[in-house]
């Protein structure tokens, strides 16, 4: 499960406890400048997830870490896709953030309101 914040103009994304591992990634911070918006997805799980490099992927169970697919390079960390939130980004490293979170609505409220006008 991932805890979505908002410092300093940053969208800040902290892995928790054992999806660490499995994800190989404990934080991202992202430039709120560099957020194109966020909704919910549970739906999301269903697409492929391309190549996992690194990270890992037991379907049905977890898919975790950096993915490559139609030359996007997606990161994910969800168990639960009824929680799935996915947050588009733009000049990043990453083109998708797809993370489980505890309250998807109010975590996609969240960063649709601290986004620039």
């Amino acid at each position: 499960m991932a805890h979505i914040s908002i410092d300093d103009g940053n969208l800040i994304v902290e892995i928790e406890g054992l999806d660490k591992l499995w994800a190989l990634k404990s934080r991202l911070t992202i430039p709120l400048a560099h957020v194109r918006g966020a909704t919910v997805d549970p739906g999301i799980v269903k697409e492929s997830k391309g190549l996992r490099a690194p990270g890992t992927h037991f379907p049905g169970l977890i898919t975790a870490g950096t993915f490559h697919v139609d030359g996007e390079r997606v990161f994910w960390d969800v168990r639960d896709p009824a929680k799935a939130v996915v947050i588009q980004l733009t000049d990043e490293r990453y083109a998708r953030l797809v993370v489980q979170v505890s309250d998807p609505h109010a975590n996609v409220a969240l960063v649709e309101n601290a986004l620039p006008n």
